[in-house]
This record gives structure tokens, sequence and C-alpha cells, in this order.
């Protein structure tokens, strides 16, 4: 049978016209990030999804309380949780409010205190319990960051390695960083002109809100143990919270070298060792493990590297690509950057099991928990760059909290299921004055699915013109592949479904049906008091629509009572001037700051979202116009320059779609090592890397209906780009 690879079928489908391939190293290699001094905003990672590993400008963790403010050197996995113990026994249940949103009943959600007491105490400790563990520092024994000069490290983004050179008090250091591509290992190649001493440690956390879960306080040292066993060939080190209720209570880390070293730990310093060779070179491996691992064999750096070199040279050769090099546009260049750097970092810190934080695995916001209305910025890009294997990875994990959600719909008084937005990877729903609110997160799962089912089908395989692009045998082989993926993810669209039915809210004096009694994405509007989120308008729409597609496919009737509120769902709102408001009961929107402040998030309606019966094109045109002249824009966040950019481009306004992306505001600096600076407590805001990629995505490939090369860029912007998905 002939194959076509999916990048080719992609190309075909849209009619990308490139002369020929794509030099992908060379785009990949010129943006390589390239450090010149101690800075602790240039922190450096290495990873896989699962577990990362960032370093300063040694390549390795040598001065962690130094870069504690800036981007923190973590050494964090998808597994790595812990939690105090509750010695109050507190109880969800506790923490539950009962509100009145006019549906006929109490609907008790999950909220914060205000007034000192034991539902203050169990709500923080619900809110702070699990974190995410840092799982150890791994640096050189070296004292004093001034003394570090002419520091030449770079990131070779083709081979997942960091390369660093450096001189501290005269003496040389040359040193090679590297993850494996599975597992939770580091590895590090160490040359000097002098003797080397690496030094291990291994913290108390701290369960702060936002750190780097490193607590060094001597005073807590009795609170957890570091064991050290030597075995044959590897040190097995065990660190235990005996007086704590963990997610992990122990975890193990297994330490090997090759060299003339010896360990030793210090006089007074129990969770420390030092591992120091009196010769040139240190060749050393760390491998953290959540159970013990008896009889463990540790390979060699030069194995960990080659493994990471093939694997980052697959992730760069078979998913998409984009070369800004023949835009003449001054500005190409640094989107260029952003565009590469933004697809290695979500790699790195987005390609686990579990929904990623928003800080990802480089430290912890929001004590390391996640949030379920990031989770399109997150993983949509990955469908879109041809990686739909990551986004499965994440749609598998909410099946394994499906209960937990259907507990949060049932006590409500709604059908289906109902996501949690701030949670952990027990999908225990994190008390909250706006989280427990939010509804946005909700249609996400059927979104992902939906971008899951269309790469792997093609979207063009259902169309007229099917066998002039695939064979009869690939056009059923397709077909068979999107019904897998059907049965895979049926009941995860079915059940949110469900809930977003059953929320939808029958107003009998208009003969619609409303959204109230939430927080729209747009969070300075209060639930009490909110009426018709205009975002949250379309993606009720677009979501019930999408369900009944999936209904139709699995050879099911529609659901007549979803029709119902397709038909009968309210319009977007909007004042005399023609402006769409942030909400039907917001007229003040453009004259109290509160309305425009924070997320633009009417602009999500039409960008993120396809055009609809709900939307009208003029409306929000004259919307845009408004909101990009007068919008607090110091308010923002980093996804919402994408979100306006793919408003933009829906809107036949390619121009302002760039010049969105590339604004001059705080929320849209991208640092050297590309993460998306926010402000001094979110240093790293990986959903505003995932929008940037989502939205280049849609500007390259467009859309179902648009038309024409690159149709979200200006016509003079000579972008060429390989193995991209249009958005719906």
């Amino acid at each position: 049978m002939r194959k076509l690879t999916l990048a080719l079928v992609l190309m075909l489908g849209i009619g990308q016209a490139v002369a020929q391939p794509i030099d992908r190293k060379e785009v990949v290699t010129r943006n390589n990030p390239h450090v010149t001094s101690m800075d602790k905003m240039a922190s450096l990672s290495v990873g896989n999804g699962h577990f990362a590993f960032t370093v300063d400008g040694t390549g390795l963790q040598t001065f962690p309380e130094e870069y504690s403010t800036g981007v923190p050197l973590g050494t964090m996995s998808d597994w790595g949780w812990h939690s105090f113990g509750n010695s109050e026994r507190y109880q969800v249940k506790e923490v539950l409010v009962e509100r009145d949103f006019g549906r006929g009943r109490k609907e008790p959600y999950a909220g914060q205190f205000k007034e000192p007491g034991r539902q203050k105490d169990a709500e923080s400790y619900f809110r702070a319990n699990p974190h995410r563990l840092h799982l150890g520092t791994i640096g050189l024994d070296l004292e004093d960051m001034s003394e570090v000069k002419d520091v030449d490290q770079t990131l070779d983004l083709w081979k997942g390695k960091i390369d660093s050179k450096f001189t501290y008090k005269g003496q040389k250091y040359h040193v090679e960083t590297v993850v494996d591509p599975t597992g939770s290992v580091v590895s590090s190649r160490i040359n000097s002109d002098g003797e080397i001493a690496v030094k291990i440690r291994f913290p108390y956390p701290t369960g702060k809100h936002t750190d780097d879960g490193c607590d060094w306080n001597p005073q807590n040292d009795r609170l957890h143990s570091t064991e050290v066993v030597k075995g044959r060939g590897v040190l097995e080190v065990v660190h235990t919270f005996p007086l704590s209720f963990s997610y992990v209570t122990s975890y193990w880390m297994y330490l090997s070298w090759i060299g003339d070293a010896k360990v030793r730990i210090p006089t007074g310093q129990k969770h420390t060792i030092i591992l120091k060779s009196k010769t040139g070179t240190l060749d050393f491996t760390c491998q953290f493990e959540r159970n013990a691992r008896p009889n463990i064999m540790i390979e060699p750096f030069a194995e960990h590297a080659i493994r990471a070199g093939q694997v980052w040279n697959n992730f760069w050769k078979e998913g998409g690509i984009v070369d800004f090099s023949h835009v003449k546009d001054s500005r190409a260049k640094e989107l260029e950057r952003r565009v590469i750097l933004s697809n290695y970092l979500m790699m790195v810190n987005d390609a686990g099991n579990t929904p990623p934080q928003e800080t990802g695995l480089t430290y912890n916001s929001w004590f390391g928990k996640f949030h379920l209305e990031m989770e399109w910025w997150h993983q949509a890009q990955f469908a879109l760059w041809g990686r739909p294997t990551f986004v499965a990875k994440t749609l598998s994990w909410y099946y394994t909290v499906m209960e937990k959600a259907k507990e949060i719909a049932q006590r409500q008084g709604f059908g289906g299921v109902r996501w949690m937005k701030m949670t952990d990877p027990t999908g225990r729903e994190a008390p909250s004055n706006v989280g427990s609110y939010l509804i946005w997160q909700q249609p996400h799962p059927i979104y992902l699915a939906e971008l899951v089912y269309r790469t792997q089908v093609g979207r063009y395989v259902a169309t007229k013109n099917e066998n002039s692009m695939l064979s009869p045998e690939e056009v059923k082989e397709r077909r068979e592949m999107g019904n897998k993926i059907l049965k895979a993810y049926d009941l995860l669209v079915e059940q949110t479904a469900q809930f977003m039915y059953s929320f939808a809210t029958v107003d009998d004096i208009k003969k619609r049906f409303v959204l109230k009694g939430c927080i729209p994405a747009q969070e300075t509007l209060k639930a009490d008091s909110t009426v018709n989120p205009p975002f949250e308008l379309s993606y009720w729409l677009w979501g019930l629509e999408t369900a009944q597609k999936w209904r139709e496919r699995m050879g099911k009737p529609r659901d007549e009572q979803w029709d119902l509120v397709i038909k009968n769902l309210s319009p977007l709102a909007y004042n005399e001037d023609s402006l769409y408001l942030a909400a039907e009961s917001a007229p003040q929107t453009y004259k109290d700051i509160r309305f425009y402040s924070d997320h633009p998030a009417v602009l999500g309606a039409v960008g993120i979202l396809p055009q609809n019966k709900l939307v009208n094109d003029d409306i929000m045109r004259k919307t845009l116009d408004w909101v990009w002249n007068n919008w607090n824009w110091d308010k923002t966040w980093g996804w919402d320059f994408p979100m306006v950019a793919m408003c933009a481009a829906r809107l036949g306004e390619p121009q302002r779609a760039v010049d969105a992306l590339l604004m001059d505001k705080r929320t849209n600096t991208y640092l050297v090592n590309g993460h998306n600076y926010q402000d001094d407590r979110l240093r790293c805001y990986l959903p505003g890397n995932g929008g940037l990629l989502t939205a280049i995505a849609m500007m390259c490939a467009g859309w179902d209906g648009s038309t024409g090369k690159n149709p979200g860029f200006p016509a003079d912007w000579d972008v060429r780009w390989e193995g991209l998905l249009p958005l719906p």
C-alpha cells in the first residue's frame, strides 16, 4: 500500500506550495539561545515533557538561591507531588458554599474565605496540597557567583544539549548537560583544568503559591530524611517525608559516575552529597525514581546524549516547521525566534502524562497545580504542529478524573461532567472564588479531541475530492483510524456536552437559552451578576455542534435537547455604538475600566472559534478596533496577543494579526530562553508560548473556509512552512 507521511498529506491537502524542502536544521540552530553572563532570567532547560532540569550559566544548578527570583533552577517531574499532613482532618465539604443563581436550587461551590477559622484553614490546606516537588538541586560546589567569568553557554536545540564554558577564580570549566528522552534522568560531562566537585542537595518542600519549591531552612531538616546506600557501581539515595501525607512519601535518586571520584556527606549537612573528582573529567548521571529500582544499571553521559539527540532530531524533522528568513519585515527574525523556542519549551514542559502547570516543569505557580482552562493554550498547538500524540496523553488523563468531575456536576444539580479549574493529578478541585465559577474550560476536551481526529483523518478525507489526494485504500485506512479515535473519546465528548446542555438556562421571557451564574474568561466580571459572556456563548454553540457531529460520525442520532440549545442560544449582546459587550449584563463595558481590563475575551468569540450565527462580523470588526485602541493593555496576559491575532486574521486583517503578535507590551515579552515573561511573579508563562504557536499555525495553514496562501499574513510576508494543520 502506498504510504504518505502526515506532513505530506497536510501539505497536499492545504495546497501549500514549497519550491524545495525547508532546511530544518538551519532554521532551528540559528535560533539556539546563547548566554554570556550569569543572568538569572536566562536559565536554560533540558527535558522530555515528563521531567525537566533547568540550569544557570554554569550548565548545572550551582546557584539556586541567587536564581530563585529569576527563572528558577527546577528539577521537576509530572509524578513528583507532595502533601503536608492533614492533622486537622479537613474535608472538602467544609469549603463548600451554597449559591443561588436562579436555577431553582442551591448550588455548592468550593470557595475561599476571608474570616479566620476552620473554613479558612481548610480552604488554605486544599489550595496548597498537593504541591509539586523539587526533586533536588545538582550543581558545582562553588561559593561566589560573582567569581564566575567568561560565560559562553549555548542550548543546542537540535540535540537537546546545553553546552557551557566559563572560568571560576581562573579555573576553566566545560559542562555538557542533557536529559534522557525517557524517564527522569539528567546526565552531565564536566571537563576542567582542576578539581571538580558536584553538590547535590535535597530540599524540603515549601508549599508556597509561587516559588522554586525549595525550603533550605535548617530548622526543617528533621522533617525529612536523606538516606545514602552504597550499591554496586551506583549510589542509592532515598529522600523521605515521614511526617507527611504525600502523593509521594519517598522517592529515590540513583547516582553513577565515570572518573576517579569519591562521595562524602558534609558535616552538619545531612541532605547534601558531594561528588568530588581530582581528575580533569567527571561524567555523572542522576536518575530519579518514584519507586525503588533494585539492581539498576545506569548508562554514561554519552549514551544519554546520543538518545537525546536522536529524539530531538526526530522532533524537529517530523513536526511542523516555519521559516521566516524570506520575509523582508525586520521583525520576522524575532518572530521566528519566538516560534522555534516556543516549540522547544512546549516539548520540554508540556508533553507529559498530566496537564502542565502554567510555569511547566520550571518552577511552581499556584502550588504547582494545573489550570484546565489553560489546556487549550497548552495543547492545541501540538495537534496543529503535527504532534497529536501529546494531546492524546492529556485526553487520557481526563478519563482518570471523570468521576470527580461528575461529582462536581451532580452536587450542583447538572448532568454530565463539570471539569474543574485548578487541580492536580488526582483531579481534586482547589477552592477558589474565581476558578470554581469558570466555565470556558468545559468545551476544551471536545475541541482537543476534534483536533486529534482531524490530524489523524485529515480534514479532506470526507470531501468530494478525497480520491484526488488519497487512494481508496488510504481513504479506508484513515477512516478506520478515525473510528478508533471516535470510540476512544466518545464518552469524553458526550459527558462534556451533557453538562453544557444542562448548564444552559431557559429564559422564558425572551424564549432563549442563556449562560449565567459563571465567571467568564475575562475574570474581572462576577458570577452573581454575569449573563451571556460572548466568548462562552460562541464556545457553547461550537462545542455542542461539534458534539453532535461526533454523534453522527458514530452512527448515533442527533440529541434533540442539544439541538434545542443550538437553535435558541442567545446572540452576542452589543451597545448603541455597535460594540460587543463584555457580557449582556455589562452595558457599562466601555465606560468602566474594570470591563476593559484583563483578557479581551470578547475577541475569542471569533478567532479561537470560527464565525457563527451568533456573531456579526461587522460588529466584531468595530469591537476589534475599539479594543486595539483603548484596551488596558498593562493588565493583559501572554495569550491575549495571539487571541487578538487570530481574531484579526479571521476578520481579514492580516497586518493587524502580525502587529498583535509583536505588540510591545510587558506581558508579550519573550526572554532569551524563549519564556513568555509576565511580571515579577510569573517569569515564565507557557500559555503565551502555546498561544503563539497556535496563532502561527492558523495564520500559515488557515482555517476551514479560508483561501489563499498564508491567509493570516500580509501578502508581502513570504512565510514558508511544512506540516501544519488548519484550525476549524
